[in-house]
């Protein structure tokens, strides 16, 4: 259906239906010689429009990932959310928002969401009902679980699957920044990490994205990752405060030209 309006700012407001216009009653006809009118006009009727209403989190960055890839764990980790958490598939029935904190001043706001699976778009699972929440997100941090408990599954094929859904629910949210995370790699075996993460940096970030590899039950590798997500926010506020100011600059009216006066003259 239509969007009839987008409220992304505290105390915006906006016009859905336009009241009725008043009558005007008895006392409107009063005159000095007329004390007890009987006259009267009736109003008009207001609009009347049936709505859906639909909330939209607001978040600075959101989590991606397949069920039991270790979102809640993380969002639990980094933040002051306490989501449950247990070890079985879509223990998250709805989102979750936690406030991180990098510095004495520097915070931003982290959404988890219900697990992914393979034909979400269509329908499938939980998560494409909680997709929309990261509609209004800086950030997607894809959460892959490097040491699956099911010796078949692949996470290449399922980071993949899972982009393809993205993709096929909403092409704008596909194009959001996409960093990839692995996680539970206190599970793997340090000899083995190194030849991991090289097979899945080259087959998950080829194209440049960001890499980090991370342990949220461990808490370990989380440090760098936040400091990267905080900078990387702090950039795109920056550049959006510098374009505003341009937009302000470009619509301001030009002053007037000086007046020239020739002082030879004088």
């Amino acid at each position: 259906g239509e969007t009839v309006a987008d409220l992304t700012e505290h105390g915006k407001k906006v016009l859905i239906a336009a009241g009725g216009k008043g009558g005007l009653g008895n006392l409107h006809f009063k005159t000095s010689v007329n004390r007890a009118p009987r006259q009267m006009t009736p109003g008009e009727a207001g609009q009347y429009r049936a709505l859906r209403l639909e909330l939209k989190v607001l978040a600075d960055v959101g989590l991606l990932g397949m069920p039991n890839a270790g979102k809640s764990t993380l969002i639990t980790a980094v933040s002051n959310a306490r989501p449950k958490i247990a070890d079985y598939p879509f223990t998250t029935l709805h989102p979750h928002l936690g406030v991180v904190r990098v510095g004495p001043e520097q915070s931003f706001v982290i959404a988890d969401i219900p697990g992914l699976i393979e034909g979400a778009s269509e329908g499938a699972g939980l998560g494409h009902l909680f997709l929309r929440h990261l509609s209004r997100t800086s950030l997607l941090l894809h959460i892959i679980d490097c040491a699956p408990m099911d010796e078949a599954a692949d996470p290449v094929h399922e980071a993949e699957a899972l982009a393809e859904e993205l993709a096929k629910y909403d092409p704008a949210l596909a194009e959001k920044p996409r960093w990839i995370v692995l996680n539970k790699i206190d599970l793997v075996p340090q000899e083995e990490r190194e030849e991991l993460f090289a097979r899945l940096r080259s087959a998950l970030a080829g194209d440049g994205r960001p890499f980090f590899a991370i342990s949220a039950a461990a808490r370990e590798g989380l440090e760098p990752l936040l400091n990267a997500i905080a900078e990387a926010l702090d950039t795109k506020r920056r550049e959006a405060e510098a374009l505003a100011g341009d937009v302000r600059f470009a619509e301001g009216e030009a002053g007037e030209p000086a007046e020239e006066v020739d002082l030879a003259a004088r």
